[in-house]
């Protein structure tokens, strides 16, 4: 064979591999920040569950339900009482799809991960569009990393799991899509955010809301009454069928007519940063798009209730805010660049700038911030604590307790809050330093004594401020 004959063989293959190279490359800076941001959470929440720090009892119950889902039963969990289905609680059926990933990781920490995924996918889905509609890949993934990063993600992350992981990206596909004006795809986004949490059946209808106003169309009309019929299903219905106490658990946290009767709270402090950081965040530009009114219903309900936990930016509240507020910056800085006003096009440019700029600021004071301080990684007194006291009970052996250790126990034991009315376990664990167990109690067998008083229980160690007790006989 002559070089003449081999010249045409090498020409397809530099152009094949040109073309590849093409197609994957816009994917390459999508795929780095969702992995960067996975990779973080998954570290920051290492590093809390080095430190036995838990915030609340929900990844506990969210792994009872999972535990019970993987073994093809009812969602029923004793964490929040014996017998409890946990479709009354909250309506989130979208959690079964996490069972098969769950069964072959059967542990509370796999959820901690699959949060992290959910946020980092939810990322890199972000920056893949913001980069397109920059026209700037570098401002694509700046804006993007903001956003992986953001207050309302990492306080997510600093609670541990929950139901509303979920939306984050299924929210972040539809903002992104309602941007570039693919509203088609924007619908499919978003309609099984209803199947996450209640009360997102009224963020899909705001989303369905917006998107008829956008697309003059009755596309949107349709998602919205999909979402105001399931949001009507899950609290009129399917909630209190499941609930114990026939009723939707949280309807009385709203109060309207308690918010309009004291004045005080409508600009409480904690309230006012909520928005102030909403503002800062979207740089500004919430109030030039329509999507803000998807904000809405979430603010509504928190504003409204007389739950102060609710009001501020800490927890997971803010969470389902974040994809909606990024997006904003999209579609208000395109609004802003056809404004007739001088100013306002000039501001347009350096929008993002200054969102990105923001969410730099606000590092620091952050919860990823916490695992880089000096000291930060050396084992606590606790752990050590927490892995004598749970080598000590027996092989499964139920057990009651409060939430101090609670999400360690619950991968290989029954396990009970002991601010219930239950069964009496096998064991009881009480954590004196952060379990929530009131000091008027005494020591374990003390509150043994007050919560079964039938059954004897026997001191078998005390760990720090941890104390264990078991069943005799």
């Amino acid at each position: 064979m002559t070089a003449t004959d081999s010249a045409p063989r090498s020409a397809p293959s530099r152009s094949s591999a040109s073309t590849t190279m093409s197609r994957a490359s816009p994917w390459i800076a999508p795929l780095a920040v969702a992995a960067f941001v996975t990779a973080a959470y998954v570290w920051y929440s290492s590093w809390q569950w080095s430190q036995i720090a838990v915030k609340s009892w929900d990844l506990s119950i969210f792994t009872q339900l999972l535990q019970r889902y993987s073994h093809g039963e009812a969602p029923i969990v004793s964490v929040k009482g014996d017998g409890f289905n946990l479709l009354g609680d909250h309506f989130h059926p979208l959690l079964a799809l996490l069972t098969p990933i769950f069964a072959l990781f059967p542990y509370a920490f796999t959820l901690l991960v699959i949060q992290a995924l959910c946020f980092g996918a939810a990322a890199g889905m972000f920056v893949a569009t913001a980069s397109r509609v920059l026209n700037s890949r570098v401002s694509g993934v700046l804006l993007g990393l903001a956003f992986g990063l953001s207050w309302g993600l990492q306080y997510a992350t600093e609670a541990q799991f929950h139901e509303i992981a979920l939306a984050v990206p299924l929210l972040t596909g539809a903002m992104g899509a309602i941007v570039e004006k693919r509203y088609r795809a924007a619908v499919f986004w978003a309609a099984p955010l209803v199947f996450v949490k209640e009360d997102l059946g009224l963020t899909v209808l705001m989303i369905g809301l917006v998107i008829a106003y956008l697309e003059r169309s009755t596309r949107g009309l349709w998602l919205a009454l999909w979402g105001l019929v399931w949001f009507a299903l899950a609290i009129f219905v399917v909630l209190p069928l499941l609930n114990p106490d026939g009723a939707w658990a949280y309807g009385s946290n709203a109060s309207p007519g308690g918010f309009l009767a004291n004045p005080d709270t409508w600009f409480h402090g904690s309230k006012t940063h909520t928005v102030l950081l909403l503002l800062a965040t979207t740089a500004g530009l919430l109030v030039l798009s329509p999507l803000t009114l998807v904000m809405a219903p979430t603010l509504a309900w928190r504003f409204l209730s007389t739950n102060h936990g609710y009001w501020g930016p800490e927890w997971h509240y803010s969470t389902v805010l974040m994809p909606i507020a990024f997006a904003i910056v999209l579609d208000g800085a395109r609004r802003a660049s056809a404004s007739e006003w001088a100013w306002l096009r000039q501001y347009s440019k350096h929008a993002v700038a200054v969102a990105v700029t923001v969410a730099a600021m606000l590092l620091p004071q952050l919860p990823l911030a916490d695992p880089l301080r000096p000291g930060a990684w050396e084992t606590p007194d606790r752990a050590t604590d927490a892995a004598a006291i749970s080598a000590s009970i027996p092989a499964g052996a139920t057990v009651e307790t409060d939430i101090g250790i609670m999400s360690y126990l619950v991968d290989d034991h029954e396990v009970f809050w002991l601010g219930n009315t239950n069964p009496a376990p096998d064991c009881l664990v009480i954590d004196r330093g952060r379990g929530g167990t009131p000091d008027d109690w005494g020591d374990v067998i003390d509150v043994a004594e007050r919560l079964h008083p039938d059954v004897t229980y026997q001191h078998v160690l005390t760990a720090g401020e941890m104390e264990l007790a078991c069943a005799t006989g």
